[in-house]
């Protein structure tokens, strides 16, 4: 029996993955740890339905309600981020990290001591801290498998090849909810109308940053911190049926794709069972009917946040640290209506701007410490900067 655990099991990551422990072989699969937010029904039922020995919640004020829902079932609990990051100190064979944000950060690298394999869908852990995070793996022997969909696609278009053969890498984007919208309307873009991807079912937040391009901006940190690849191997096209999730280039001219429906069971599906494949409840394509597919370039003027990537990857250093919790404090402007849609790359430019005068991110050490001190500093001066354009 393989020992899992799914942190951030409550989100749409932390689902499909639930889905396909479920779909599992009677007894080939132990939950250890299930992690959750507030939503506390959706926990105990999952812990319920995978046997889990311990359900924890990020919030203390939910712990009554998580232990009421799972009173008699033997699946203990325990909440806050202390307990989170504690949890991941239980030994287990195989982790899923989807919590979302900077706060899965150090649950991974926790689990990581112990050698297990860690199923990265939480991206900020690369694009705050690569180097820490890759260099922990190392020395634990553990490895790291990654579940973002594009990335996911370059690790199995890699498999037999050589890397010195790789010219260049390219992760595709849909573009988003605003891909086919005039320029001079996107200032007024709402809440609500950001909130919904054309081809993606996924979270509120990461919806956003579909449509800002910022988390095809991430991705294009995590790409060069995961696989080493320079910051002029990878490119970014837009592509708007998002079935091609990522191509490889090879040096002899070749171009190898990953091409599947745009479905996270398949990214999952193939960290959790790696080395091998197994069958999913996905759907098969049927590419006569689909016809024809579409690329193009993206617009620097319509998505900053890539110029914005590829300044941070010149960088290096602590420098996506500083990217990530800019661009996490501007989405929380734009969520409760303190800035418009475009005004969150200006933040973000801002701060890197700020942090470009009065320090030297490229040259720190990349330590949890200065990843957690650049993080606060970074959310406190974009405050400052959403402060300003509010009372210009």
């Amino acid at each position: 029996m393989r020992q899992v655990s799914v942190f951030g099991s409550t989100g749409s990551i932390g689902q499909n993955t639930i889905d396909l422990i479920l779909r599992g072989d009677e007894g080939e699969y132990g939950v250890e740890v299930l992690t959750g937010g507030r939503n506390i029904d959706l926990l105990a039922r999952q812990a319920l339905a995978v046997g889990a020995k311990l359900a924890v919640t990020a919030y203390d004020d939910c712990l009554a309600g998580l232990r009421d829902a799972l009173a008699g079932s033997g699946t203990k609990v325990a909440a806050g981020q202390g307990a989170i990051a504690d949890a991941a100190d239980r030994p287990v064979d195989w982790m899923m990290s989807a919590i979302v944000g900077a706060a899965g950060l150090v649950p991974g690298l926790r689990a990581l001591r112990h050698g297990s394999t860690l199923a990265l869908a939480n991206k900020e852990s690369l694009v705050t801290a690569g180097p820490l995070l890759m260099g922990e793996a190392a020395r634990h022997e553990a490895t790291v498998l990654p579940v973002d969909s594009e990335h996911s696609a370059v690790f199995q278009a890699l498999v037999g090849e050589d890397m010195d053969a790789v010219e260049r890498v390219i992760i595709t984007a849909s573009g988003g909810a605003f891909r086919d919208w005039p320029m001079e309307k996107l200032a007024g873009a709402t809440l609500e109308q950001a909130s919904s991807h054309p081809n993606w079912a996924m979270g509120q937040r990461i919806t956003i940053d579909s449509a800002s391009m910022f988390n095809k901006a991430l991705e294009l940190i995590e790409t060069k911190e995961y696989f080493g690849f320079r910051p002029d191997q990878i490119e970014v096209l837009v592509h708007p049926e998002s079935l091609i999730h990522a191509l490889v280039g090879f040096v002899d001219g070749a171009l190898m794709a990953h091409v599947g429906p745009p479905d996270m069971r398949h990214a999952i599906g193939y960290a959790l069972h790696w080395p091998e494949r197994r069958r999913l409840g996905v759907e098969r394509l049927d590419l006569a009917r689909i016809g024809a597919l579409h690329f193009s370039a993206p617009d620097d003027a319509r998505y900053p946040a890539l110029r914005l990537a590829r300044q941070v990857m010149a960088t290096g250093g602590l420098s996506g640290a500083a990217f990530n919790a800019a661009k996490d404090a501007a989405l929380d402007g734009f969520i409760d209506g303190r800035l418009g849609f475009l005004e969150m790359a200006e933040v973000v430019e801002t701060v890197l701007d700020r942090f470009g005068s009065d320090s030297s991110l490229g040259n720190a050490e990349v330590n949890l410490d200065n990843v957690v001190q650049t993080d606060h500093l970074a959310r406190r001066r974009a405050d400052e900067a959403i402060r300003q354009k509010r009372q210009a």
